[in-house]
């Protein structure tokens, strides 16, 4: 290197550290950042990919991973959101079967440790951009660049915006794609180990990274982009090409440049390898897919929706700069950034064009340093970094295709490469001309350690739904989707005051809120305000036709409007637009029982077994039904069956008890109801039914016993008195026979 080229190592004021060192102390401060998450629970995603994901369970074959989406669902629907990740899908079944279960510790420390590990892999990574490629006589890498490598891996250590992949445990997928992206990356700087100018190299090592990044990509689908990395790498690094120079020698035709570095160091021959991998990793990614691109909605990604070419470009750009603060300015972190969060950009009048300036300004001057300088260091630098910062990104850009979101944090965890690369350069920079280095070092400190405070706090947020979903509210307040999920949280916690309140609000924000009008149809229903509730449901099924859990609800409302057609004609839509739905079988079968159709009900509660066999409400209410209509050996048929299947289901065990005191088989009777009471020892009725029992068959002092005890749970349990009174009598009367 000449005296003139900038040496970034060289004036950075930081630490100097053997790389051991440097390693654990990245390590420690990435565990340290996220370590609080480790007993979080499963949260917003976590439910679809993993708790209701068939994939993880040992029932489920292996080979299914590879033909499913990372959801569960078939890859081959035309429902399938097409994220093909079977690699990180293997993990969570591992994680399934060595903890016993949905245990999310496990899940949890796992993600820690693989973001712990590609911190210290960074340092790796970064002392080859930063410092180049140079190895020893013995082989060995040097490090040309400890100070900047470990001031760049600290700051990706802990960067706040990484907090979505590290303790959401979805983010595995992004976590696992980075591992074997930057061991793509590092085999294929061993490739030229024996030769650093690039004459010779390893074909191995190529065809192992190519295979490393068909790995990542299997892990999700970005992973590919490390071909087009390791691609400048090679260009740049290995062979020292200027950029600017060749384009001039293209554009003017230039002779020189067969006989140049392009096809003299095998750089050509390298670069078509990289080429034909990626080319069949996309090819068997199609194939696999089985039909055309995902299709998704428009408030998932509301620009890619727009009429105008100019309105979608400029909302593109938007989207861009909004990705870029988040890498500048972590501070204001959302789970989701969907309906409504970021309004269109419709007109150049809009004061966010300033921001899409600033960004192409930042841009086109660091393309401008990259592609000019005549410091070949800094070229290097400035082009690496800007390539690590932007070709990770490329498959959320929506140049080549429409993706499910407008902003996601997640797809900014390879890119944050790159802006940690720029940062170093730039405090570089600026320590070269600080007069007072040591209050430089000591801003920069500050950084690491508010960067390091707001992954905490952010981290303890990802811990709870509840406080994930809440801590969104203040970032996005027009984001339906954030009030639909606190509603929903609430909801389930019982507070359906409060979850009435935010759903009414995802409503007001989107209008065409399926889900949302959902929930708050289904909330109105139970609170017995079924007009309301009538109304929603009507709206969403008018909405979104094929949404079948809307027209289930709908019929349950109309049922209890005593409008039975239409109830009924509405289950059975529900039905025709999602086949295998047992509630609803379950739920048409209860409106049979109500006309009066009793053979309708059983097989109406027949399918519902048929396609959920733990279905116990289905099976309690095919045993009651043919209890009351006389029908005790069938009865006992069916709950017999139905206690082989669910052995542990005390409601069933009562129902069975039940008929079997009717057919007057006392003993086996006698059993099943002590063996539901000692399941659910507060339920009156178990102890009233089996005080009944007990009065036909004569045991009077136990009778009494569980009259008593039934009471005392519910006084008013209907007949329980009435059947008390009379035994009392009955005592009375063999205790004055006695006494005679």
């Amino acid at each position: 290197m000449a005296q003139s080229e900038f040496n970034l190592d060289h004036e950075i004021s930081w630490f100097v550290l053997p790389s051991y060192w440097a390693k654990i102390i990245v390590g420690l401060l990435s565990c340290m950042c996220f370590a609080n998450s480790y007993d979080g629970d499963f949260v917003f995603d976590d439910s679809e990919a993993i708790l209701n994901n068939k994939d993880l369970r040992a029932e489920t074959p292996l080979g299914d991973l590879w033909h499913h989406d990372f959801w569960g669902g078939k890859l081959s629907s035309n429902t399938s959101h097409k994220s093909y990740r079977p690699l990180t899908v293997l993990t969570f079944r591992i994680n399934y079967l060595f903890a016993g279960g949905f245990h999310p510790v496990g899940f949890h420390v796992l993600n820690i440790i693989l973001h712990c590990a590609i911190s210290v892999l960074m340092v790796d990574v970064f002392s080859i951009l930063l410092g180049g490629l140079q190895y020893n006589s013995k082989g060995r890498r040097l490090n040309l660049a400890p100070k900047a490598s470990l001031l760049a891996a600290s700051l990706f250590a802990v960067h706040p915006v990484h907090t979505e992949c590290v303790s959401g445990i979805v983010g595995r997928a992004d976590l696992l794609c980075a591992l074997f992206f930057l061991l793509s990356f590092l085999g294929y700087c061993k490739a030229f180990r024996e030769n650093k100018e690039g004459n010779h190299f390893s074909i191995f090592w190529v065809l192992a990274s190519i295979l490393l990044g068909a790995i990542a990509m299997l892990c999700k689908e970005q992973g590919i982009t490390v071909l087009g990395v390791n691609a400048i790498f090679d260009a740049l690094v290995i062979n020292r090409l200027n950029i600017l120079e060749v384009i001039q020698k293209v554009l003017h035709k230039d002779k020189s440049l067969e006989s140049g570095g392009l096809f003299r160091k095998g750089l050509f021959f390298r670069i078509t390898l990289l080429l034909l991998g990626g080319a069949t990793m996309l090819c068997m990614r199609w194939r696999i897919m089985g039909t055309g691109p995902p299709a998704f909605t428009e408030v998932d990604n509301p620009a890619s929706f727009a009429d105008s070419l100019f309105v979608r470009a400029i909302n593109y750009n938007y989207y861009y700069s909004l990705n870029a603060w988040l890498l500048l300015c972590p501070w204001w972190l959302c789970f989701d950034w969907s309906m409504g969060c970021i309004p269109l950009i419709k007109s150049v009048s809009d004061w966010r064009i300033i921001a899409l300036a600033a960004l192409w300004f930042c841009l086109i001057g660091l393309i401008c340093q990259g592609l000019c300088s005549q410091d070949s260091h800094k070229r290097r630098i400035l082009t690496l970094g800007l390539g690590f910062l932007v070709i990770p990104f490329l498959p959320a850009s929506n140049l080549f295709f429409r993706v499910g979101f407008a902003v996601a944090e997640r797809v900014l965890y390879l890119p944050s490469i790159g802006y940690c690369m720029l940062l170093t350069y730039g405090f570089g920079l600026l320590s070269k001309q600080a007069k007072k280095k040591k209050m430089l070092a000591a801003a920069v400190l500050g950084i690491l350690l508010t960067n390091m405070l707001r992954c905490a706090i952010r981290s303890n947020q990802w811990r709870s739904e509840e406080q994930l979903f809440r801590s969104a509210l203040s970032v996005c307040p027009l984001n339906a989707k954030v009030h639909y999920n606190v509603g929903k949280n609430l909801a389930d916690k019982g507070n359906q005051t409060a979850a009435i309140k935010y759903y009414r609000e995802a409503v007001r924000l989107n209008p065409k809120y399926v889900h949302a009008m959902n929930n708050l149809g289904n909330i109105l229903k139970e609170r017995n305000e079924l007009q309301e509730a009538e109304g929603l449901l009507s709206l969403a099924v008018q909405i979104q036709p094929d949404f079948a859990a809307a027209w289930m609800n709908l019929g349950i409302v109309q049922n209890s409007l005593r409008r039975f057609e239409q109830a009924e004609q509405s289950y059975w839509t529900a039905i025709k637009h999602r086949k295998k739905y047992p509630d609803c079988y379950y739920n048409l079968g209860r409106l049979y029982a109500d006309l009066n159709r009793h053979i309708d009900a059983l097989n109406a509660w027949r399918n519902a077994t048929v396609l959920k066999p733990e279905h116990s409400l289905a099976w309690n209410n095919m045993i009651i039904l043919l209890d009351n209509t006389g029908n005790l050996a069938q009865a006992e048929a069916v709950g017999r069956e139905a206690l082989e299947l669910i052995p542990n289901d005390h409601s069933l065990m009562f129902s069975l008890a039940n008929v079997l005191g009717k057919s007057q088989k006392y003993k086996e009777s006698e059993a099943l109801f002590l063996k539901a009471i000692k399941a659910n020892p507060n339920a009156a009725s178990y102890h009233g039914n089996l005080a009944v029992l007990y009065h036909r068959w004569g045991n009077l002092d136990l009778a009494k016993k569980h009259y008593e005890v039934s009471l005392k749970l519910d006084p008013a349990a209907p007949g329980t008195k009435e059947n008390y009174s009379l035994l009392k009598r009955k005592l009375e009367q063999l205790q004055k026979k006695g006494d005679v």
